[in-house]
This record gives structure tokens, sequence and C-alpha cells, in this order.
């Protein structure tokens, strides 16, 4: 009787168990944070972190899904940021019967607990959400909401493309606000082509930029070859803060450090 009910609950296991299609390096983080990592069976091409993730399949970038290959990997269960759609894929992944969950992915740090919602209640791990919501607004206690009258300019490189400012609208912007800080290209929107003119009236006193923007320029001492960067408040003093791009910019669960040392690296300039 004992073997035939164990029996009974391990194929009850089986078949109740998720295959979780993941899409969005934040909602991935997540769902290793809740420790659901065991149901992944494959994620986009944003999914990096931990690097345990990559040995998964990739199914392409979050802008760019195909449906035939999401589907490929029998998902029980996709969770997508809400930033890839408009998507036809997503669509047709659920018409098939695949249940999709979309997650919010507005760039604002009081989007993190709604991350977080959204990905446990989807996987049946409330608990272990209340768990992580609970620490992440320890950690979002630390970050300063006083504002700070300093001068941030983030840039961006992705693949050689031309050197990006970022203005409002953008995740960057969000960020150095966050922080309690000024952007320096607030008086434009979206990502803006660098320009000597502009970058010299914008002033910035620190600039930021991501790690793989920053190997894209060659090294850190590049960046200041940009042009009228050296004329800047930043670049006489060489004043810069080499970030990870998805902690700062992804509203992940890294983000309120990495907006913490923003700040602290601003308040070095004002001491």
């Amino acid at each position: 009787m004992k073997c035939w009910l164990l029996l009974l609950l391990l194929s009850f296991s089986a078949v109740s168990a998720e295959r979780v299609v993941s899409i969005g390096g934040d909602v991935t983080q997540i769902v290793y944070a809740l420790g659901a990592q065991q149901d992944l069976v494959a994620r986009d091409s944003t999914s990096l972190h931990p690097a345990a993730v990559t040995k998964l399949p990739d199914v392409g970038y979050m802008r760019q899904l195909n449906a035939e290959g999401i589907l490929a990997m029998k998902p029980t269960l996709v969770l997508s940021s809400d930033l890839a759609k408009p998507s036809l894929a997503l669509e047709q992944v659920a018409r098939a019967g695949v249940k999709v969950a979309l997650v919010p992915g507005e760039p604002s740090l009081a989007t993190i607990d709604k991350k977080i919602t959204v990905i446990a209640q989807a996987l049946h791990k409330e608990a272990q959400g209340k768990a992580l919501t609970q620490r992440m607004n320890k950690v979002l206690a630390q970050v300063p909401h006083q504002s700070l009258p300093v001068k941030v300019l983030f840039i961006m490189n992705n693949s050689g493309m031309n050197s990006m400012g970022a203005g409002t609208g953008t995740a960057a912007d969000a960020a150095i606000r966050s922080a309690g800080l000024i952007n320096a290209m607030g008086n434009v929107r979206h990502y803006q082509p660098l320009s000597q003119e502009g970058v010299v009236a914008s002033a910035p006193q620190l600039v930021v930029i991501g790690k793989s923007s920053a190997q894209a320029y060659g090294g850190e001492d590049s960046i200041w070859t940009l042009p009228g960067l050296a004329l800047t408040p930043a670049g006489k003093a060489h004043r810069l803060l080499v970030v990870d791009d998805m902690a700062l910019l992804g509203f992940v669960l890294d983000t309120p450090d990495a907006i913490v040392s923003l700040r602290k690296a601003a308040e070095r300039i004002k001491q």
C-alpha cells in the first residue's frame, strides 16, 4: 500500500512539474532567486545571470522571438518580460495552449516587487516570493531619497554602433533619477548619438558606462577620446564609473545595490 502511494505521489509530481521558458534577464534572475531553476528548459539571449543559465538552450533575442523555437522546448509556461511585446511569437505560443505570463518591465524600483509577485504566483512560489520581497525592501531602504545636484552622463556603445547618450524615457535615466542625481542629457528623449557640441553643453560631472560598452571601446582610457568628453568636468577629472549593464538598467535584484554605488560615486564628487 505504501509503495503504491509513493508511486502515485511521484507520478503526480512528474505530471505537475513545469517546463519553463524564461524571456528577459530580469525574469530569469528572479526565477533562480525563487529556487525554481530546476523547472527552466530554455531562456532568451538576454538571460546571462547567473552564469549557470547560459548552459540552457537559447531561444533568441527577446524582441525577435520565434514561436517554433519556443514550442520546440515543449514548455508548459513561458515567463516573459513585458518589454518583449508586441510579440506575434508569444501570441502564437499562447494560441498553441501554452500559458504565457507577462512580467512588468517598467524601469522603476517599485516595479521590482511587482516582478517578483507575478513570477512567484506563476511558479506557485508565493511564500518564497514574499521572503524575497522582504529582503529586497531592506536593500531598497538603503537607496537615498534626497536629491544631489550632480550631472551624470550615461554612454552606451553596443556592437561597435555609434556612441549614444541616454536621455529621458530610458532605463539609464530612471536609474540616475532613482539615485537622486541629474541626467546630463535630460533635455533630450531616448538614446541620442553623441556629438562634441552636445557633450560639452551637457557638462557631465560623472560619466557612467556599462562593462560591455567599455569593452567595445577597448578599455576605459579610450572613452575619454570621445568627441568633447575631455572638455567636460568629468573628462578633466577622469570621473568614470563602470557598471554591470543588467544590474543598473535591468531593474533586477542587483539594481538597488547598483544605484547605491552610483550615488556613492556622485557623493565623492561633492566631498
